[in-house]
């Protein structure tokens, strides 16, 4: 519960009679003139530090989210999707955008979140790392070895069992490690703690032009990368708000789309890609521009974490997705 004062400069006097409003939601800014009070709404969004997340902050940085009366505080989640997750469940985020496989998974095993839009349409493309002094030199030989993973449930985690499914082996539990974030994928591949390390290609690029990492194998997901997600009570308290929201990050999208002469530099720029790089990723990219989510999608990723034996045959299927 957080309590705000707003002044109003109402009396012959010319005192300010200061009248106090406690809200039980979120963090109110109050901006003021002559005429009126207008309450700024506090909403938490949070995401990868990565790309794919840059609309969103050109969008915040314009002021687009502001002019429509929402203040956005951001998070950046090194330790990915099992991170957010995490946070969705305890009430530390509002909004975040996840990985397809991971937010449906937490949001058949009691997440109180719901799928408000799919944000990145095409497949993501997981480089499969290990060090440079590791022995591996192939894709096959990964999967007897041990994994790192950022967490339990992350798209590292979820991607790698995915992956050996496909080739009809089911790792055990014993073969991957928790490492947290990409920072500590590197500590750990390099004293030879772990081997193996699926991460987006396009950011751990720089590793591997350095020699700190080594590339041996690409796994692209066969369904749409990121998904826009909310919590219930976000979407019960504010659902105007939310919509506003998603509005704005798709009419930035698109505008992003249409302007790569500007935003690929930028993307080089701010996260420290080569230009070549930045232009690769950024036409293998789509991002959603309307609020439509595929059922067949989602009946797709179900299916295969069922068959990774990710979720119980017989396990039931929530409602996935915030209907408006």
């Amino acid at each position: 519960m957080v309590e705000i004062t707003l002044d109003h400069p109402h009396t012959k006097s010319k005192e300010y009679i200061s009248k106090r409003l406690t809200f039980t939601l979120g963090v109110f800014f109050v901006k003021k003139n002559t005429n009126f009070v207008h309450v700024m709404i506090k909403i938490r969004i949070g995401g990868v530090p990565e790309h794919f997340n840059l609309p969103i902050h050109l969008a915040n940085e314009n002021g687009d989210f502001k002019k429509e009366g929402i203040e956005i505080e951001w998070t950046d989640f090194g330790g990915g999707t099992g991170e957010m997750t995490k946070a969705l469940r305890e009430n530390q985020v509002d909004i975040c955008i996840l990985l397809t496989e991971g937010i449906i998974l937490d949001i058949i095993n009691g997440n109180p979140s719901k799928i408000i839009s799919e944000y990145v349409c095409t497949p993501l493309c997981w480089g499969i790392h290990t060090s440079i002094n590791n022995p591996i030199s192939e894709y096959s030989q990964i999967y007897t070895k041990q994994y790192a993973i950022s967490r339990n449930g992350s798209g590292s985690h979820l991607m790698a069992q995915i992956d050996a499914n496909g080739q009809g082996i089911t790792l055990k539990e014993n073969q991957f490690e928790i490492i947290k974030n990409l920072d500590g994928a590197l500590s750990s591949l390099e004293k030879l703690d772990t081997d193996v390390f699926y991460w987006e290609k396009f950011t751990t690029k720089p590793y591997v032009d350095t020699g700190e990492l080594k590339r041996i194998g690409e796994f692209p997901t066969p369904w749409p990368s990121f998904m826009v997600a909310a919590s219930d009570s976000i979407l019960a308290k504010h659902p105007k708000i939310v919509v506003k929201i998603i509005d704005i990050i798709h009419n930035k999208c698109s505008s992003f789309m249409k302007n790569s002469e500007t935003v690929i530099p930028q993307v080089a720029e701010r996260y420290q890609l080569k230009v070549k790089d930045a232009e690769n990723w950024f036409h293998r990219t789509e991002w959603a521009i309307d609020g439509w989510v595929s059922d067949k999608m989602l009946q797709s990723v179900v299916f295969n974490l069922k068959l990774a034996n990710l979720l119980g045959q017989n396990k039931a299927i929530p409602e996935l997705i915030w209907k408006r």
